[in-house]
């Protein structure tokens, strides 16, 4: 799935900072904690892969952070990573960040 930049306010990224910051950390411990779903050097490779894709859309997602937007391409980015990991409860909760100025 693509997701669209979404604009942030400097009072919203101020007030929603922690936040923000504690759902984007913690996905990404989650993420490297993860272990490949089988044995092989195929699995770990493809694991390695998708663990690195977490980690590089949620940087994405903290310069946009600080850019004043939700960065699309890194909420994708990492929503498939955790998807491709299996975790969709942490990619469902990383989705929900488009939607944290509304709240």
């Amino acid at each position: 799935m693509t997701y669209s930049d979404v604009p942030i306010s400097r009072d919203d990224r101020a007030h929603l900072d922690q936040i923000f910051m504690q759902v984007v950390l913690d996905v990404q411990a989650q993420a490297q904690q993860t272990q490949p779903p089988q044995a092989g050097g195929v699995a770990a490779m493809f694991h390695k892969e998708q663990v690195s894709e977490v980690l590089q859309g949620c940087a994405m997602l903290i310069a946009g952070w600080n850019a004043g937007q939700i960065d699309g391409t890194g909420l994708s980015r990492t929503v498939r990573g955790l998807r491709a990991l299996e975790r969709p409860e942490l990619a469902e909760r990383v989705e929900k960040l488009r939607d944290i100025a509304n709240r």
